[in-house]
């Protein structure tokens, strides 16, 4: 059975992480939480009945599920951000 690589892979070198990359990261992170979230990945049951406690703990847990995609590869967003973003800081340095 494949393994996946630790989380905290992510954690390494943040001062060393370029601030465009982490925006880009941060962008496709927030985007995947919000899928997440309306996809119901992680719609409490019923059974419960935690209210509105359960219900932000449920959009705490989407947040850290789309950070560890990101951390993990992501679904290839940000690359696609962080390169847009550097053709358009190119083009106005120019």
């Amino acid at each position: 059975m494949p393994t996946m690589p630790p989380l905290n892979a992510r954690f390494t070198l943040p001062s060393q992480a370029d601030p465009l990359r982490r925006s880009a990261e941060s962008l496709e992170a927030a985007f995947l939480s919000e899928m997440l979230k309306h996809a119901g990945a992680f719609r409490p049951a019923e059974t419960f009945g935690g209210g509105e406690g359960e219900e932000q703990f449920t959009s705490f847990l989407a947040d850290i599920q789309a950070e560890a995609i990101v951390a993990r590869g992501g679904i290839g967003l940000a690359d696609s951000i962080e390169q847009a973003l550097r053709t358009r800081m190119s083009r106005t340095a120019s």
